[in-house]
């Protein structure tokens, strides 16, 4: 009995981020309208975020207590897929709706589709531990939460077609085969983990200086330094 409830507890924290991206969804739907002092597209960010803690919570208290399961992958593929995939793709499509974009605002379903795919790889492909395959679909979804929150606040105004461009652009990367690190660490020696030390400063220090806008150059960063790392290593090769 106890065995079983503590096998639970991930997946009960699995079930927060899949709640927090239904309530980030609806959101979405009312990027303007103002709720304790916050715009829609605010709060859900904020849903987001709550969604990639959760995230985070689940993976480290399943090895915590001894309690991995294929339940527990597969539900945490559906609720990513949700949270980081739908969520901002609804997100970005009704704030273009708002700009004006028309139908082309539905561009932004391409991002979840994308996000779909990129999981189903994830789910039949072992090697992903240290390294991924293609933009984490949690990385795809702090990008756009920074770009959205950029063209909300006045600092971001791109063409349709460039964004048009870039939605496509990310929406691919995702699926890709390009080697991207893992954020994750097996331990916190500096020596060995100096580049995602670098990473995470930089995000500090982008945040700090260029608000909601610093997730997007954060990821930005993420994507650039994943690439050099990829020249370097088959220059040594």
């Amino acid at each position: 009995m106890i065995r079983n409830i503590v096998s639970m507890v991930p997946n009960c924290i699995t079930l927060l981020n899949l709640l927090s991206g239904c309530v980030a969804i609806i959101f979405a739907f009312h990027p303007m309208d103002v709720t304790d002092r916050l715009q829609g597209w605010e709060w859900s960010a904020i849903m987001m975020g709550a969604a990639a803690l959760f995230d985070f919570l689940d993976g480290a208290v399943a090895r915590l207590l001894n309690a991995k399961s294929s339940i527990g992958k597969e539900l945490d593929s559906l609720s990513d897929l949700v949270s980081f995939g739908v969520a901002p793709g609804l997100l970005l499509m009704n704030v273009l709706l708002l700009a004006g974009a028309g139908w082309c605002s539905y561009i932004a379903l391409f991002i979840p589709l994308m996000g779909a795919l990129r999981l189903a790889k994830f789910n039949v492909d072992d090697s992903q531990t240290v390294t991924f395959k293609g933009l984490p679909i949690p990385a795809n979804a702090i990008f756009w939460i920074g770009v959205v929150g950029a063209m909300m606040q006045g600092h971001l105004n791109p063409t349709l077609g460039i964004t048009v461009a870039v939605i496509v652009l990310v929406g691919l990367l995702m699926v890709s085969n390009l080697p991207m690190f893992s954020l994750k660490m097996s331990d916190f020696s500096f020596r060995n983990n100096i580049v995602r030390y670098v990473v995470i400063a930089a995000a500090v220090i982008f945040v700090a200086t260029l608000g909601v806008a610093g997730f997007a150059a954060t990821i930005l960063l993420y994507i650039v330094v994943s690439v050099l790392q990829r020249i370097v290593t088959v220059t040594t090769d």
